[in-house]
């Protein structure tokens, strides 16, 4: 049995991706600190409720990334004792209170949309100045989404790619958002309702595209096809077949599982050298972490 970690870029190493994500979520939380700051001003003063649900999802991505930037340090922190497969799933576990978040600020913005809907329309003052800087905070909006997402990918980031996600949306609701406070300033008063609760169905839909990527890694789906490892392993000469496969985790951190069937006459020496060179193959064809190989004579 073979268990030796293979080499992987620096950028990857786990203290080094900590200080790398935690400074991308860093620039994020105050950038969406500022942007909360407008929408709630703007939202208060032009007493518009779909503006209010904007400043509160973009109030959901700050606390996200505190929340992310806590979390990701615990995930950053070598195996230990307690946690002998390391701590990475504190990482998925933010994603999971990322959809929590949403859920909890989809349930009071729908609250208060249908509250409105059913005791009728109220005035919408949001001024030419408002709403030019609102378009402003969808700029914003859409460089966040664009600078996390591609960070989120260079560093394998899971919390980033989910967030960004939810960033991106966003950006799409503001349009929706300015376009029913033009509509309620001309006296359609359930424009700004209407918005509101399109909004937190487009925040439910981003939360369940969310959850639907965090729950595999949490429950341990498989990582990889079993056949995918299989024919890797079975290429290495000296392997006659290979079989009991497992996998978990995601990228960068992706463990696997495999027993390899060898000649029976090999001595000990031979049966771990080709488990090394079965290590190393899936290591470095599947991008995974860990490997560990079982050997049984055939």
């Amino acid at each position: 049995m073979s268990t030796a970690s293979a080499p992987v870029p620096q950028s990857s190493q786990p203290l080094e991706r900590f200080i790398l994500v935690r400074r991308v979520l860093l620039s994020l939380l105050a950038a969406n600190l500022a942007v909360v700051a407008v929408k709630l001003a703007i939202g208060i003063s032009a007493n518009s409720l779909a503006i209010m649900g904007g400043a509160l999802d973009s109030a959901v991505d700050a606390l996200n990334n505190g929340l992310g930037m806590f979390l990701v340090r615990i995930a950053s922190k070598a195996p230990d004792e307690d946690h002998p497969y390391g701590h990475d799933k504190f990482e998925t576990l933010g994603m999971i209170a990322v959809v929590a978040f949403l859920f909890v600020s989809c349930f009071e913005l729908l609250r208060d949309a249908i509250h409105h809907l059913i005791t009728g329309g109220h005035p919408v003052v949001a001024s030419d100045l408002q709403l030019a800087v609102l378009t402003l905070t969808l700029g914003v909006g859409g460089v966040v989404a664009w600078y996390e997402q591609r960070r989120g990918r260079e560093l394998s980031s899971q919390l980033l790619i989910a967030d960004a996600a939810h960033t991106r949306v966003d950006a799409f609701v503001m349009v929706g958002i300015i376009a029913g406070v033009l509509l309620a300033r001309h006296g359609w008063w359930w424009a700004d309702p209407v918005v509101a609760i399109v909004v937190a169905l487009l925040i439910l839909r981003v939360a369940w595209g969310t959850l639907s990527r965090a729950v595999p890694v949490l429950v341990d789906q498989r990582a990889l096809p079993p056949r995918t490892i299989q024919e890797r392993a079975e290429a290495v000469s000296g392997v006659r077949s290979a079989y009991g496969i497992r996998s978990r985790g995601t990228i960068p951190v992706r463990y696997a599982e495999v027993t390899i069937a060898v000649d029976r006459g090999a001595n000990v020496a031979d049966a771990h050298a080709i488990a090394d060179e079965v290590e190393e193959r899936l290591k470095q064809d599947l991008h995974l972490r860990e490997v560990v190989v079982h050997v049984e004579p055939c």
